[in-house]
C-alpha cells in the first residue's frame, strides 16, 4: 500500500466555476525574448488532468516543445513552454496564434472533451460525427488487412486510422461512415451487425490465453482524444506487462537508446520524484503525462529538457488521493507505466507517406498488397484531407524486422492507390525514430509516383528533401 498520505487532490465544482470567473486564464505568447523559439506562458486555475489537456493542443498541432517548466502547487497552474513549429521557426502566423490561445482557454473552462473536440476535428479525418471502432487483439501479420477488407464487404467507407503495435498486443481506433450515402452509422442492428464480423476476424486466430475486443461508439462530442484513447486501449490490453524497467545508469552506455526510470522519495515535501531518460522524439512530453494521468497522479512541479538526441523528464508528483510512490507494487506499476507509454509509440520498419485520391476500400487493397508481399504493418496514421488520403504506414516482415525496399511491391502499391508514395528509408537502428517532418542526417528518401503530376505527394517530397538539411532541438 501506498502508506503516506497528504491532502487530497479535490476541488469542490462550484468552487472551481468561482474561481474560474474570478481568474480567468491567461496565455500569453512571447516572441521577443528568445531569438529561436516562441515562449508560451499559461496560468490557470488548477485541476487534475489540465496539464495534459494543454500539452495535447500544442502537439497535435504538430509544435515541437523543447523546454517546459511546470508548477501547479496552491491550487494554481503556472507553466512555460519554449516551442516553434515543425520546421523550427518561431511561431508567427496569426492565425495560429489565435488558435492557440482559444484552444488552451477552452482546455481549462470547457475541460477535457471539448478540449478533444477541438483536436480531433484539426486531425485529417477525425470527426465527432463519424462513428469509430475500438479494436484491441494479439499483433499478427495480416490482422489490419483483414479488419480493411471485411469493413468493404460490410459496406463501410473508412476515413481515418490509427493503430498502434507493441510487444505483442495491438489496438487501432477506426472512424467510418456509411460507403454509398455517407453519415455515421446509427443503426443499432447495423452497428451490432458490424461489429459482430470484426470481433470473427480478430478472434479467428487467437491462441490458448489470448483475448480481443472489438467496440463501436456512436458519434459523440464527448469522445476522448484519439491517442489517449490508444494509450488507454494498450495499456488495458496489457502491452505494459513485458516492459522492462532499466536502472537510470545504464543510460551512461554508449549507444544505448532505451527508456530509463528512477523513482525517489522526497516524504518530507509530500511528493515521489520521477526522472526519465529516453531517445527523444516527437509527441514524448505528451506520452510521458498522459500515462501519469492515466495512472491518476498529478504533476505539481516539472521540468523537461533535451541534451543531443536525449530527453531528460522530472517530475514532482503524488496520486489524486494525496499518496505518495512507498510501496514497491505502486512503483513497479508506475514504471511499467511510463516505459510502456514511451516505448508503445515508437514504430519500428520502413515509413511510407502517402497520398491518393480517396475511396472505398483503399486501404483495404493497400494493406493486402503488404499482406500478399510477406509484410506486416507495425503502424498505421492515415485520415482524409478533402479528397485526398494522406498518412503514414510503417512495415516490417512478418517477424517484425525491418526490411529493403521492393520496388515491384511498390509499384504494386502504386497500382492501387493511384496516387503517390513518399519512401522514408532510416538507418537500421530500429529505435531511431523521426518525426513525419523531420529527416535525419544519412537517411535516404526516394519518391515514387505513377505518373509526373502535381499532387500532395510533390509537395510531401520538395518539403522532406528541404527538411533533409534542417535540424533542430528536441521534439515535443
Amino acid at each position: 500500500m501506498m502508506e503516506t498520505v497528504y491532502q487530497p487532490y479535490c476541488v469542490d465544482p462550484q468552487l472551481e466555476l468561482l474561481i474560474e470567473r474570478i481568474y480567468p486564464p491567461r496565455v500569453c505568447i512571447d516572441n521577443d525574448t528568445f531569438p529561436d523559439c516562441t515562449l508560451l506562458k499559461v496560468d490557470s486555475a488548477n485541476k487534475h488532468g489540465i496539464l495534459l489537456e494543454m500539452v495535447q493542443v500544442l502537439t497535435d498541432l504538430d509544435l515541437v516543445i523543447s523546454k517546459s517548466y511546470i508548477s501547479s502547487d496552491g491550487g494554481w497552474f503556472m507553466d512555460v513552454f519554449h516551442v516553434t513549429d515543425q520546421f523550427g521557426n518561431k511561431l508567427t502566423d496569426e492565425g495560429l496564434i489565435h488558435y492557440i490561445q482559444q484552444a488552451l482557454c477552452a482546455s481549462r473552462r470547457e475541460g477535457s472533451s471539448r478540449t478533444a473536440r477541438m483536436c480531433n476535428m484539426g486531425k485529417k479525418g477525425l470527426s465527432s460525427e463519424h462513428t469509430a471502432a475500438e479494436i484491441t487483439g494479439t499483433d499478427r501479420p495480416g490482422l489490419l488487412s483483414e479488419i480493411f477488407a471485411v469493413l468493404v464487404e460490410l459496406g463501410c467507407n473508412v476515413t481515418a486510422a490509427v493503430a498502434w503495435t507493441h510487444h505483442k498486443s495491438a489496438a487501432s481506433i477506426i472512424y467510418m461512415e456509411e460507403g454509398l450515402n455517407g453519415g455515421s452509422i446509427k443503426d443499432p442492428m447495423r452497428l451490432a451487425h458490424v461489429q459482430e464480423q470484426l470481433e470473427n476476424v480478430v478472434d479467428a486466430h487467437n491462441g490458448e490465453g489470448e483475448t480481443s475486443n472489438v467496440r463501436l461508439t456512436a458519434p459523440s462530442a464527448g469522445r476522448t482524444h484519439t491517442e489517449r484513447r490508444l494509450h488507454q486501449l494498450m495499456y488495458a490490453n496489457g502491452d505494459y506487462k513485458l516492459c522492462r524497467c532499466r536502472d537510470d545508469s545504464e543510460i551512461c552506455k554508449k549507444g544505448c537508446t532505451r527508456t530509463h526510470v528512477r523513482i525517489e522519495s522526497c516524504k518530507d515535501k509530500g511528493y515521489s520524484i520521477i526522472n526519465i531518460k529516453s531517445r527523444d522524439r516527437p509527441k514524448l512530453l505528451f506520452d510521458t503525462i498522459c500515462a501519469l494521468t492515466e495512472l491518476q497522479y498529478v504533476v505539481f512541479h516539472a521540468a523537461v529538457s533535451s541534451n543531443g538526441t536525449i530527453a531528460d523528464q522530472e517530475y514532482f508528483i503524488r496520486h489524486k488521493g494525496g499518496c505518495i510512490l512507498d510501496s514497491e507494487s505502486e512503483k513497479s506499476r508506475v514504471l511499467q507505466g511510463l516505459v510502456a507509454a514511451i516505448e508503445r509509440r515508437v514504430s519500428h520498419g520502413l515509413r511510407l507517406e502517402l497520398c491518393a485520391l480517396n475511396r472505398v476500400g483503399l486501404l483495404s487493397d493497400i494493406t493486402r498488397v503488404f499482406r500478399e508481399n510477406g509484410l506486416s504493418i507495425s503502424a498505421i496514421d492515415v485520415g482524409t484531407n478533402g479528397e485526398r488520403a494522406v498518412g503514414s504506414i510503417y512495415v516490417t516482415d512478418a517477424s517484425r524486422h525491418d526490411v529493403d525496399v521492393d520496388p515491384q511491391m511498390l509499384e504494386l502499391v502504386l497500382k492501387e492507390i493511384g496516387g503517390s508514395v513518399a519512401i522514408v528509408q532510416r538507418p537500421s537502428n530500429r529505435d531511431d525514430q523521426t518525426s513525419s517532418s523531420r529527416v535525419d542526417q544519412g537517411t535516404k528518401v526516394t519518391r515514387v509516383e505513377d505518373k509526373p503530376k502535381f499532387s500532395l505527394g510533390n509537395l510531401l517530397w520538395s518539403q522532406l528533401e528541404r527538411l533533409s538539411s534542417n535540424f533542430g532541438s528536441i521534439k515535443s
